[in-house]
């Protein structure tokens, strides 16, 4: 399975990635993004299977990542790994089609309890 990790911190994609295979993802192939942006040109590009997010990034939010793959019929599974979980923008997320958002600090047994379910 390709996933792509998009974050404008590079450890913080280090995180996210580390904290992937602690969670037993360690057969994902993961590609990388620096901003949203640059997420949506690798998403045209690449074809990943799956898309983690950070929320706040340069060029292109997460959010505005999101909707502007939705409104060019881009129907890649996406999700956010950000630092903020207001109701306010789970509700956005949901609306705009995004499968989950985990909240820093997060766990690998966060992340394996939130994305096992969709895998299954």
């Amino acid at each position: 399975m390709r996933v792509l990790i998009a974050d404008d911190s590079r450890v913080m994609r280090q995180i996210v990635i580390r904290t992937l295979r602690q969670a037993g993802y360690d057969w994902w192939e993961i590609i990388e993004a620096p901003d949203g942006a640059a997420a949506l040109e690798t998403v045209k590009a690449e074809e990943p299977d799956f898309v983690l997010s950070d929320w706040n990034m340069p060029e292109l939010s997460g959010i505005d990542l999101l909707r502007a793959m939705r409104a060019q019929g881009i129907d890649t599974p996406f999700a956010f790994v950000t630092s903020e979980g207001s109701t306010e923008m789970r509700e956005q997320a949901e609306t705009a089609g995004a499968l989950f958002l985990i909240a820093k600090p997060f766990t690998a047994e966060v992340f394996r309890d939130t994305i096992d379910p969709f895998l299954a």
